[in-house]
C-alpha cells in the first residue's frame, strides 16, 4: 500500500514536469485551438437546431451538410499537409487555415437560407482543411518523441476547452439575448479573429535545415510507397472507427427531442467538451508510458457504452450520461491516433502522412453522417446510435493485431 501512495505521489509530482518541458509552440498551438474552437462551437451548438426550426432543415439534410463540411476539410488536408511537405515548413499554411477560417465566420448570422448556411460551413472546412494536417504535423516536429502523447494531449485539451467554452457562451448569450441567434453568431467572430492574430505572432516553424526536411513530391507513388504499412493500419482502423462515430450533431439532436429547452441545448456540448478536454492530457501523458493500443481499445468500448445508453436510457439522465462518454471516448482516442501517426510516419512525410488520415477519416465521417440522419428519418434514433456502437465493435476487433504491431514498432525505436 505505501509503495503504491509513493508511486502515485511521485507520479503526481512529475506532471508539472511534463507540462513545463513541452515546447512554447505546442503551447500557443493549443491556445490557437481553443480560441477557434470557442468561435467555431458558439455556432455549431446553435446551428443544427437553426437549421431544423428555423430553415425548415430535415435530419437527414443536417447529416448531409455536415458530412459534406467535414469531408471537404479532410480533402483538403491531403494537399496542404503534402505541400507542407514540400515547402519544408509549416507556419505558413496554418496562419492562411485559420485566417480563412476567420474571415469567413460573418457568413454565419448574414445566412438566411439553407443554401448560405452550407456555403459557410464549406468555406469554413477548406479554412479548416488547409490548417489542420501542417499544424498536427508542426507538433509531431516540436515534440520530443518522449512526450508526443503528452503533447497532442495538451494541444488536445486546449481545443476541447474551446469547445465547452463556446457552447457555454452560447448559452448565456441566448438567455441574455431572447435566444437571438444571429446575433450569438455574431460574437462568434470575435475569438476567431484572435485566433487568428496568435498564430501569426506567436507561432514558429520547427528549427532546423529546411531543405533536409523537403520531401520532392510527397503525392508522387515513390514518397506515398515510403508510408509503411503499419501507418495504413493506423488509418484503416481510424476509418472504421470514424464510421461509429458520427457527427456530435445528432447529440444535439437528440436532446432537442427528449425536450431540453431550447436555450438550454447548447449544454449537450459543453458537457461533452469538458469531459473531453479534462480526459485527453492525461490520457496522452498514459499513453507514453503504456501501450497506446490498449487505451485506444478502451476508448472505444467506452463509445459503445455511450451509444448504448442514448439508445436505451431513457429521459435527460440517459442523456448526459451518453453525452459524458461520448466526451471521454473522444479524450481517450483522438490524440492517441493522432500520435500513432507520428510514431508510424517518416519525419519529412508526416503533412502527407496527416493529410491522408484525414482524407480516409473525413470520408468516413461522410459516410457515417447519412447513414445517421438516414436511419434517424427512417426508424428514430435507437436505430442510429446501435449502428454507432455496432461500428464501435467491429474496429474494436480489427484493432487488435494492429495494436500489437505499435506496440513491437515503439518498442523497436526505443
Amino acid at each position: 500500500m505505501s509503495q503504491h501512495t509513493e508511486g502515485s505521489s511521485s507520479a503526481a509530482a512529475r506532471a508539472p514536469s511534463v507540462l513545463r518541458r513541452i515546447p512554447a509552440g505546442i503551447w500557443a498551438l493549443g491556445l490557437v485551438s481553443m480560441l477557434m474552437d470557442i468561435s467555431s462551437e458558439m455556432i455549431h451548438a446553435l446551428l443544427p437546431v437553426y437549421l431544423v426550426s428555423v430553415l425548415g432543415a430535415s435530419a437527414l439534410a443536417v447529416g448531409l451538410i455536415e458530412g459534406i463540411a467535414e469531408s471537404t476539410a479532410a480533402i483538403t488536408k491531403v494537399f496542404s499537409g503534402a505541400l507542407s511537405d514540400w515547402l519544408g515548413r509549416r507556419k505558413l499554411l496554418v496562419a492562411i487555415g485559420y485566417g480563412l477560417a476567420a474571415f469567413t465566420k460573418p457568413i454565419f448570422p448574414l445566412a438566411s437560407t439553407l443554401g448560405w448556411v452550407v456555403t459557410a460551413r464549406f468555406v469554413d472546412r477548406i479554412g479548416k482543411g488547409i490548417r489542420g494536417a501542417p499544424r498536427d504535423a508542426l507538433i509531431a516536429d516540436l515534440a520530443p518523441a518522449e512526450l508526443r502523447g503528452a503533447s497532442f494531449g495538451l494541444r488536445q485539451s486546449l481545443d476541447t476547452t474551446g469547445a465547452f467554452l463556446g457552447p457555454a457562451l452560447a448559452i448565456v448569450l441566448m438567455w441574455l439575448t431572447a435566444d437571438n441567434i444571429p446575433l450569438v453568431f455574431w460574437v462568434a467572430v470575435l475569438p476567431a479573429f484572435a485566433a487568428f492574430a496568435l498564430v501569426l505572432f506567436g507561432v514558429h516553424d520547427a528549427p532546423g535545415d529546411r531543405e533536409m526536411k523537403r520531401a520532392r513530391a510527397p503525392l508522387s507513388r515513390a514518397e506515398l510507397a515510403r508510408l509503411p504499412r503499419l501507418y495504413w493500419g493506423v488509418v484503416a482502423i481510424a476509418a472504421v472507427f470514424t464510421l461509429a462515430r458520427f457527427s456530435e450533431a445528432f447529440l444535439v439532436l437528440r436532446a432537442q427531442e427528449l425536450g431540453l429547452a431550447l436555450a438550454l441545448i447548447p449544454l449537450v456540448l459543453v458537457v461533452m467538451n469538458v469531459v473531453y478536454s479534462l480526459s485527453s492530457y492525461p490520457i496522452g501523458v498514459l499513453a507514453d508510458r503504456y501501450d497506446r493500443g490498449t487505451l485506444l481499445g478502451l476508448g472505444v468500448v467506452v463509445l459503445v457504452l455511450s451509444d448504448l445508453a442514448l439508445a436505451f436510457v431513457g429521459g435527460l439522465a440517459g442523456l448526459a450520461l451518453g453525452v459524458a462518454l461520448w466526451g471521454l471516448h473522444m479524450g481517450m482516442t483522438q490524440g492517441l491516433l493522432a500520435a500513432m501517426v507520428a510514431d508510424t510516419a517518416p519525419a519529412n512525410l508526416r503533412g502527407t502522412a496527416y493529410g491522408m488520415f484525414n482524407l480516409v477519416s473525413g470520408l468516413a465521417l461522410l459516410a457515417a453522417s447519412v447513414v445517421a440522419g438516414g436511419l434517424w428519418d427512417a426508424f428514430g434514433s435507437r436505430a442510429t446510435f446501435l449502428a454507432g456502437a455496432g461500428f464501435a465493435i467491429v474496429a474494436l476487433l480489427a484493432l487488435i493485431p494492429v495494436a500489437q504491431r505499435v506496440r513491437k514498432n515503439r518498442t523497436a525505436q526505443r
